[in-house]
Formats: C-alpha cells, structure tokens, sequence
C-alpha cells in the first residue's frame, strides 16, 4: 500500500496496533473512532496489502539467556550474484543473526547477532561464517549496553 494512500483512520489503527497488538477488535475500533466491522475490514486491506507485515511477542533476550549482542561487519571478496545470494541465504537462515543489512561504506554487510556467550558467538564465527565462500573480512563490534530498541515507525 502506497503511503499516501494510508487514511488517518489507517494512521490510527497502525498506531494502535504498534502500542498493543494484542488490542481486541472492539477497542481497536473505538480508538480508531470507526465500527468494529469497518476496523476489520481496514486491518484485514493493510494486512493483505502488506503494510501489517505481522504480530509478534517481544522477548527480552537476556531472559532467555541470549546475553551476547554484537556487531559483524563482513567484507564479501567476490560480489557475482550466486556469491551474494548464497551469502544472503546462509546469513538469513541462522537464528543467530536478528538483522542483517546490506550498506555503504567499509563492510558489505552489517549482522546483529546474539549469542549465549564468546564461545557460542565463537563457534558462530569458525563453523559457520568462515566457512561462506567470498568472505573476504569479518570484524566484529560488542555491544556493550543497548540505549534504545524502538519497533514502532513513525506515521
């Protein structure tokens, strides 16, 4: 769905749904200031338009013991497509790695990985992303304390 396209009706539902996705049909709707039949077919169009991409639960990591957070930035020494596209479906398929983003600059791509410890990410590293064809550098940064994690996007 074209941005523009978005009402504010839309804008408050996506609101809405950002806080508490959770929300029931019923107070949706009344925040959103429409009938809850009106709420469901507009939540439904930005679903299936894919603007509401999905619904999930936010777990602390360190809770369920996932307390090493880090930085990789990786160099790729060959950029043919099969090479890329092998190294975005290995990277993309671990459960280590939580984002992976290709950028500008000094690495060709940046991972957010978290780990149970050094020697988990360490094995991360030796059995896993050494071992992908074209890696060429892989430098990683700790993450020493985490000042802001924010899902919600501006509307």
């Amino acid at each position: 769905m074209d941005e523009s396209a978005l009402s504010p009706a839309d804008r408050r539902l996506l609101g809405a749904l950002q806080d508490d996705g959770r929300i029931s049909n019923q107070d949706l709707a009344e925040r959103a200031a429409m009938s809850p039949s009106a709420c469901w077919r507009r939540v439904k169009a930005l679903e299936e338009a894919g603007t509401i991409t999905r619904y999930t639960a936010l777990v602390d990591p360190d809770a369920v013991g996932l307390a090493f957070h880090a930085m990789v930035h990786v160099g790729l020494s060959r950029h043919k497509a099969s090479h890329v596209e092998g190294f975005i479906a290995a990277v993309t398929a671990r459960p280590e790695v939580l984002d992976c983003f290709a950028t500008t600059g000094d690495a060709d791509y940046h991972l957010r990985v978290r780990c149970r410890d050094l020697a988990a990410y360490n094995t991360f590293l030796e059995e896993f992303l050494f071992g992908l064809e074209g890696i060429s550098t892989v430098r990683t940064n700790l993450i020493l304390r985490q000042l802001k994690h924010e899902t919600r996007v501006e509307l």
